[in-house]
């Protein structure tokens, strides 16, 4: 939101005050925390103190490398939550230093520094590099016409510094010079709104901000001030935390750190999804017609997903099997599931009128309530439909219960759609959160709902759904997907950059619709997003009013999804080692580009490709021609479908097929590719190949080689890479077979191979 005409006025009919001088500086909290007082004017006598408004700010250290902001302005004006899923610990503590002229505060390397006096400033540094300042006319209050109040912050921006995050953005991934507001939307993929909003950006300076307000948090990155971010909340309490790099990745393992990680998901999720789509018509022999005609054409599907219309229409959502169309929805489910499927269904958190649990929810006050006492309802979606009300552990333990039921049939995982549409005015929640703050923070609720019962049902790490919305803390309920796009390549672009910007905000799994949501792809568009799909970390086959088996595009579109399917079953222990990074340290398994290499400037706008893990470049194809601009940073690159050898850093300009894409290795990568190819839930260190790229002279690497599920289990696989000259060393605990490609020789290594010589470009001897 914007507050100024220009640079020196407000805007007609607002009022803008700004801390202008800091008037006193104290140490408070027991030595935690440092309070600076700051008029918003000079003062200079006594009669200065009068009708003169003021800011309060506190600094407090609350985690290694975190600072904690806080500005207030009326300390009466309380909100009544929701508050953000943070956890820090209770008994951090920083260090302060104080001199003669200022106060330093100290989280590890992460510092604030104030002034004791003189004009308002901030200045935050890391081991003792700048990385940005709240400086004059940062601080401030604006009051809107109405006498609506709202607080705001501006950070200082270097010449060439970039912003990224904020959660899922369709735009350009680079957002300075964008308006982005905080607020889940159901507006697809081609405007300015999203699904998944988190006040949070990161910044190629360094460091990361968190905006601790669950509502509609505002930003102005380089717009309204172009030197400067600024955020802006409604109320007098704007709080933040400045979250220390030096790194991208070192922001997100710290963000994580408090608001939660993603965990592991099943070996089984990675494999392909196929679904009903949405209005299509379907029953049981369809969906067999489905399954077959994958298995006759040699094409490996993990899951099936049964869209809304396995629920009878004006009924969603009642979790019962439309019986005219499923007569034995028990034996279904467990034929399909004699076949190896696992099986999705989808839900919302929507109960519409007919519903045979609106009454009883209405009864027991499980659903929204309003302001008069009534239940809120709407006809938009399902006709009378209401809202669960999550802030109730009864409707929450409710609505589990139901949950419980259709895992009891057979079913594995839920599609958690919508959970954006939630009223702000005239409602009470249950717990008296604030509307505007329960907004998005509805979604986060919702799939922790779902995310538990199912955790609690299949066991940790065997917990999966497919969510649309979220908010902070909502990474740790995966997997999210991309939400409604059109079937064109202008639309799989914007999907892209919102999955980019998504993964700059803390999630490690990402997909979307292959070929596109709304209408029907051409066999071209169809084709290139296969690729795209199926070299993401869950790939799924979904659409409206159109199926998406490959058959009903062209048979060249089968044998592409057979050729992107079958290879990214081999990378299965690739992507279960990226997958270790996002348990542990918050690493997505898609990352931008910046985020793999934060030091080459070349990559902090691009957001038409990506790295997959730490070693893989994708540069998805986005036109029929097969044209194609890929950015290959310093070092070697070898194309692992050509083997072609490119040194960068440089652009290159492709033209690929259909069945090809430019992914390519970074060269010393030591790529661990799986010896099965036709599904994902294998032991991936059986047989596995380590395919050894332009390896590193005097340099060893370890390699671990996860047995299942994305990382989790006992019978990991270890190996030491080290070359010395032209000679290559492996040593390996596995006990299971192994192979060796470097060069273009393949070496062979039988269960038991403890070690492996290898004289670049010849066979290996084994040991």
């Amino acid at each position: 939101m914007k507050f100024s005409n220009g640079y020196w006025l407000p805007r007609d009919g607002w009022t803008v005050e700004r801390a202008r001088q800091i008037q006193s500086v104290g140490v408070v909290d027991d030595g935690r925390a440092i309070e600076v007082f700051a008029p918003v004017r000079s003062v200079e006598t006594r009669g200065d103190v009068l009708n003169t408004g003021a800011f309060t700010v506190r600094y407090r250290a609350v985690a290694p490398g975190v600072l904690r902001v806080d500005i207030v302005r009326w300390r009466g004006r309380v909100g009544t939550g929701p508050a953000l899923p943070l956890s820090l610990p209770a008994d951090y503590r920083g260090e302060i230093e104080e001199d003669g002229t200022s106060v330093t505060l100290r989280a590890e390397d992460l510092t604030v520094t104030v002034r004791r006096s003189g004009g308002w400033e901030a200045s935050f540094a890391s081991a003792g590099r700048h990385l940005t300042s709240s400086l004059e006319r940062s601080v401030g209050l604006a009051i809107d016409p109405r006498g609506t109040r709202y607080t705001f912050e501006q950070l200082g921006m270097a010449p060439g510094e970039r912003i990224h995050g904020m959660g899922e953005r369709f735009g350009a991934f680079t957002k300075n010079g964008q308006s982005v507001d905080i607020w889940n939307e159901d507006g697809g993929t081609s405007s300015e709104q999203a699904y998944k909003n988190v006040p949070l950006y990161l910044s190629t300076a360094g460091y990361g901000v968190l905006v601790l307000d669950p509502g509609d948090v505002s930003f102005e990155v380089a717009s309204e001030a172009v030197s400067r971010a600024q955020f802006s909340v409604r109320g007098d309490h704007l709080a933040y935390l400045l979250i220390d790099g030096p790194t991208g990745k070192d922001v997100l393992e710290r963000y994580t750190a408090i608001t939660g990680r993603p965990p592991a998901v099943p070996a089984w999720s990675y494999g392909l999804w196929l679904t009903t789509s949405f209005t299509t018509s379907y029953d049981e022999q369809t969906v067999t017609s489905f399954v077959d005609g994958m298995a006759a054409r040699g094409l490996p599907l993990s899951v099936f997903h049964f869209d809304c219309f396995w629920m009878r229409g004006f009924h969603w959502t009642d979790f019962v099997w439309d019986p005219d169309t499923f007569p034995d929805p028990r034996g279904m489910l467990a034929r399909l599931k004699a076949r190896g499927l696992r099986i999705c269904v989808w839900i919302n958190p929507y109960i519409a009128q007919r519903s045979r649990l609106w009454d009883e929810g209405a009864r027991r006050g499980y659903l929204l309530r309003t302001e008069d006492g009534g239940i809120w309802q709407t006809d938009m979606w399902q006709a009378g439909m209401s809202l669960v009300d999550f802030t109730n552990p009864q409707a929450v333990a409710w609505y589990q219960n139901e949950l419980r039921a259709v895992l009891d049939m057979g079913v594995d995982c839920f599609k958690t759609d919508f959970g954006e549409r939630v009223p702000v005015t005239g409602v009470r929640w249950s717990d008296g959160a604030d509307p505007v703050g329960m907004h998005n923070m509805y979604s986060y609720l919702y799939n922790r709902t779902v995310f538990e019962v199912l955790r609690e049902a299949r066991g940790e790490g065997e917990a999966v759904l497919f969510a649309r919305s979220a908010t902070v803390g909502g990474q740790s309920f995966p997997v999210h997907w991309g939400g409604d796009c059109e079937s064109t390549f202008a639309s799989m672009g914007e999907t892209l950059r919102g999955g980019l910007s998504l993964a700059m905000s803390g999630f490690g799994y990402w997909s979307h619709d292959i070929g596109g949501f709304e209408g029907t792809p051409d066999p071209g568009v169809f084709k290139r997003w296969l690729a795209f799909g199926l070299l993401s970390s869950h790939s799924r086959l979904h659409g409206s009013d159109s199926v998406r088996v490959p058959w009903a595009f062209d048979e060249e579109a089968v044998e592409v999804t057979r050729t992107f399917t079958h290879l990214k079953m081999r990378l299965m222990p690739y992507l279960g080692g990226a997958a270790r990074d996002v348990r542990e340290h918050g690493t997505p398994i898609m990352r931008p580009m910046v985020l793999e290499f934060p030091g080459d400037r070349g990559t902090w706008d691009l957001d038409t490709q990506y790295m997959l893990g730490p070693d893989l470049l994708v540069a998805p194809v986005f036109t029929s021609t097969g044209d194609v601009d890929v950015y290959l940073p310093e070092g070697e690159w070898t194309s692992l479908l050509t083997g072609r050898t490119v040194r960068g850093p440089r652009w290159v300009h492709e033209v690929h097929g259909f069945s090809s894409l430019p992914l390519y290795a970074r060269g010393g990568a030591i790529l661990p590719l799986g010896s099965v190819e036709d599904r994902p839930d294998y032991d991936w260190a059986d047989g596995v190949t380590l395919r050894l790229f332009a390896p590193a002279d005097g340099r060893t690497t370890t390699v671990v080689v996860p047995a299942s599920d994305a990382g989790v289990g006992a019978q990991d696989a270890r190996f030491l890479v080290t070359r010395t000259g032209e000679e290559v060393r492996i040593e390996s605990d596995s006990g299971r077979p192994w192979a060796v490609e470097v060069g273009g020789a393949r070496t062979e290594c039988p269960a038991g191979t403890t070690s492996c010589v290898i004289a670049l470009g010849t066979e290996g001897e084994t040991a």
